[in-house]
């Protein structure tokens, strides 16, 4: 039988975190260094983009343990972009996920040094992981560090700030967020289907699921600023109108929002149908992220 949903992310939450928690612990670094790294790791979140790992590999699979250590690399690198995002040079945020930040903690030097960290030791951790073969290895760290890197997330950052108190268009909206929060998605989406032996055809209508799918989680992001639960979302809500960023509902409005958000689902799941993947929890997943409160 199917585990449920609920079930499903708990058990791969608490696989990942006692994953990352142990290669942290077994680093013989400054305890500073290792505090603040821990820190932020343990701050909790969605884990989505490990169970998205692991989900995405269970439609073509049933060994988990080849992905553990990609996904715990996966939620490094978010982790270290959280850190960094959260700088005074940056959004200047005081909380996350309900706790201080990690430079209100530990100060910017060592918020900074502790995102370092987390962003090099991930990808030490794939070029070392004993279940994958040389092959393998060189191309989730060929892929990661392009969804990561100045063609992915980072150039997404520096679009996103680009576009502060600018008018963009939809196009430019969805270019912003297919970089920024799309391509970590998109890395663990094809990640846990390539390492789980889908097929060339089925890791491309995956690329295209989970391009739509980053949309729809930052369409549902930029609502929940707006109108959501400050105490379910651990952090204020109207930062975006703060700092004058460009978002779906400035753009569309809420109702114009919410619409763009289900046209990006209805495609997102006739990708999922066309990879083969319709009855995996890749498509329950899609709906609660169209649908999550926090």
């Amino acid at each position: 039988m199917k585990q449920s949903l609920t079930a499903y992310i708990e058990t791969y939450k608490t696989k990942v975190s006692l994953e990352m928690e142990r290669l942290v612990n077994q680093l013989d670094i400054p305890e500073q260094l290792k505090s603040a790294m821990r820190y932020s790791l343990e701050a909790g979140g969605k884990r989505l983009r490990p169970v998205l790992v692991f989900a995405s590999h269970a439609a073509y699979s049933d060994q988990d343990s080849r992905v553990l250590s990609t996904a715990a690399a996966l939620e490094m690198i978010h982790t270290y972009s959280l850190i960094h995002d959260d700088l005074p040079a940056m959004d200047d945020d005081d909380y996350r996920r309900g706790k201080l930040t990690n430079h209100k903690v530990y100060g910017e030097a060592t918020a900074i040094l502790a995102g370092d960290a987390l962003l090099t030791y991930a990808f030490e951790l794939l070029a070392a992981d004993p279940l994958l073969q040389d092959r393998e290895k060189v191309e989730l760290v060929n892929r990661l560090s392009k969804a990561s890197g100045p063609k992915g997330m980072v150039a997404g950052q520096l679009l996103d700030m680009e576009a502060e108190q600018q008018p963009v268009t939809l196009e430019e909206l969805e270019q912003i967020h297919i970089h920024k929060t799309g391509a970590l998605l998109e890395f663990a989406v094809w990640a846990g289907a390539y390492l789980g032996g889908a097929s060339e055809s089925e890791l491309t209508h995956l690329q295209i699921f989970s391009r739509y799918l980053g949309l729809i989680f930052q369409v549902q992001d930029d609502l929940l600023d707006e109108i959501g639960d400050p105490e379910k979302l651990g952090k204020p809500v109207g930062s975006d109108l703060a700092n004058e960023k460009s978002t779906y509902p400035k753009l569309l409005g809420l109702e114009g929002a919410e619409a763009q958000k289900m046209r990006y689902v209805e495609k997102a799941k006739s990708a999922l149908a066309e990879a083969n993947a319709a009855d995996s929890h890749l498509m329950a997943l899609t709906e609660l992220i169209s649908r999550r409160d926090h």
